[in-house]
């Protein structure tokens, strides 16, 4: 059985840096999506798919603080999240900047580029001290 000191505090700070990356976009996105959106760039906004996607960043980023003091069991588990979220979100965004999105779809690439990387490196880290 995994104790919450199986999981290092650089991890568990991470965690708190991703809830308030999520926070600070997931609010005012949710609050006003069209208008902060065509502010970036956007031509073209729907305001429910980016309430949806704000929906999963407060989920993840909220998680994410609440979770911040599990075991090793629950952050593999968040990780293999925060990895798939991050990577289809990746995917989803270089794909659709490639097809006519506005610049600002390379900055959303790159962050969450950045951080499939560091969840991935967490994640093997992790998985590496079971052994």
């Amino acid at each position: 059985m995994s104790s919450s000191h199986d999981v290092p505090g650089a991890l568990r700070r991470w965690f708190v840096v991703h809830c308030i990356a999520d926070l600070l976009f997931a609010i005012p996105l949710f609050i006003a999506p069209v208008a902060l959106l065509k502010l970036a760039g956007w031509s073209q906004v729907d305001p429910l798919a980016t309430r949806l996607a704000c929906a999963a960043l407060f989920g993840i980023g909220l998680e994410s603080w609440l979770g911040r003091h599990g075991g090793r069991e629950k952050f593999l588990g968040m990780l293999r999240l925060k990895i798939i979220w991050s990577l289809t979100a990746s995917i989803g965004l270089g794909w659709s900047t490639l097809d006519g999105g506005p610049v600002a779809g390379w900055v959303l690439f790159g962050i969450f580029v950045a951080f499939n990387i560091l969840w991935t490196y967490w994640y093997i880290r992790l998985k590496k001290a079971e052994h």
